[in-house]
């Protein structure tokens, strides 16, 4: 579905990515794991368009997409779930729900998309008219995530959904990837908490400045001693 060859990115002079090679295959979780400053969050905004790739080649689905805009990767299917949610405050729950399914021109269709997030987070259903600020910290990653779905991708491109919040939501968190990814949805998911991402996932990359230095099954990256030293606390 997604392949990433020898992709490279820059701040300005500084070299963020340096040659990042990876796929993800259709109805995978695939995880990048490293440190701050790894360049793991770089990759998904050179995947979405965020990020200018200075050198490489991205593919979806057999086309390449390096270069196009952000708005025109999101309708290939392509949705990113940016760190920190970034959700509009000032908004109410369902506007930015509506922002989310701004591509969707069919009225049905669109209907079918905000049942499908209200059936998913039945919090966000009683909260629509809320202001999205007012909710908790829980409760705005529930409405990122649904504001991603609105678009209906193939892949989800989900960046440290677990960031700031409680361990008792981090795990409410967990579960809403895994049942994301029953409804047919191939995610590439970063994620500060390896434990967690190696949990889920089904494949993971582990990242050191702007490089790929690992490679493997999730289960295996979990036994594997320099993971369980730098990335599980072990």
């Amino acid at each position: 579905m997604l392949q990433v060859e020898a992709l490279e990115a820059r701040y300005g002079a500084v070299r963020a990515l340096k040659g990042i090679s990876l796929s993800v295959s259709e109805g995978e979780i695939v995880t990048l794991i490293g440190a701050n400053g790894a360049g793991k969050s770089t990759t998904l905004k050179a995947i979405s368009g965020l990020v200018p790739a200075s050198a490489g080649r991205i593919e979806f689905e057999g086309e390449v997409i390096t270069g196009l805009p952000p708005h025109r990767i999101l309708a290939r299917g392509i949705a990113h779930i940016p760190e920190g949610r970034r959700i509009f405050p000032d908004l109410t729950v369902l506007e930015n729900l509506r922002l989310g399914g701004y591509l969707i021109r069919d009225k049905a269709q669109f209907r079918r998309g905000l049942e499908r997030v209200f059936d998913s987070f039945p919090i966000l259903a009683e909260r629509r008219q809320q202001l999205a600020g007012t909710l908790s910290g829980g409760e705005q990653q529930m409405l990122a995530v649904g504001r991603g779905l609105m678009s209906n991708p193939k892949l989800l491109l989900l960046d440290e959904p677990s960031l700031g919040l409680s361990p008792r939501i981090v795990t409410r968190v967990a579960q809403i990837i895994q049942d994301i990814h029953k409804q047919g949805v191939t995610i590439l998911l970063v994620e500060q908490k390896a434990q967690l991402a190696l949990g889920i996932a089904g494949r993971g990359y582990v990242l050191e400045t702007g490089r790929i230095v690992l490679e493997d099954a999730a289960a295996n990256l979990v036994r594997n001693a320099l993971v369980k030293r730098a990335y599980l606390g072990l």
